[in-house]
């Protein structure tokens, strides 16, 4: 189960103040399909993989869809991203683990974070699933 976070800015704006808002059950078929597209992708297009190079993928306004491990420890290494992808408006969707995302990155190990910057082949399928996950952000 996922669980969504309600982020508010205090009064001198660099500090967040964190908290549970409520918890949100991302349907299994649409975590697969999106997993399904990244498999997709990372041959026909153009992803990135790991926290630092999402991070900048976001802020330069590139990433297109980004992926989230859920089980990541320490938590800190990914919390920023939700935040980052609200403010540019990316859809990005939370993956319960980290190894499923790995390996659809093609890694063999856990992926902390993973952003589709150009779909390929997968364009169609890609606005479907942006549209799909934006339910949930």
């Amino acid at each position: 189960m996922l669980v969504s976070w309600n982020i508010k800015y205090l009064s001198n704006n660099t500090d967040l103040k964190v908290k549970k808002m409520s918890e949100q059950t991302i349907p299994e078929e649409l975590i697969t399909d999106a997993l399904l597209l990244l498999e997709n992708v990372k041959d026909t297009g153009k992803i990135k993989k790991g926290t630092n190079e999402v991070t900048k993928a976001i802020e330069r306004g590139k990433a297109r869809l980004v992926f989230i491990g859920s089980d990541v420890t320490p938590a800190e290494i990914v919390r920023h991203l939700p935040i980052l992808s609200k403010e540019k408006d990316i859809a990005y969707l939370e993956i319960p683990e980290a190894k499923r995302l790995g390996n659809s990155a093609g890694i063999q190990v856990g992926a902390a974070s993973v952003a589709i910057v150009d779909a390929g082949r997968g364009e169609s399928q890609l606005k479907s699933i942006i549209e799909r996950v934006k339910q949930f952000n």
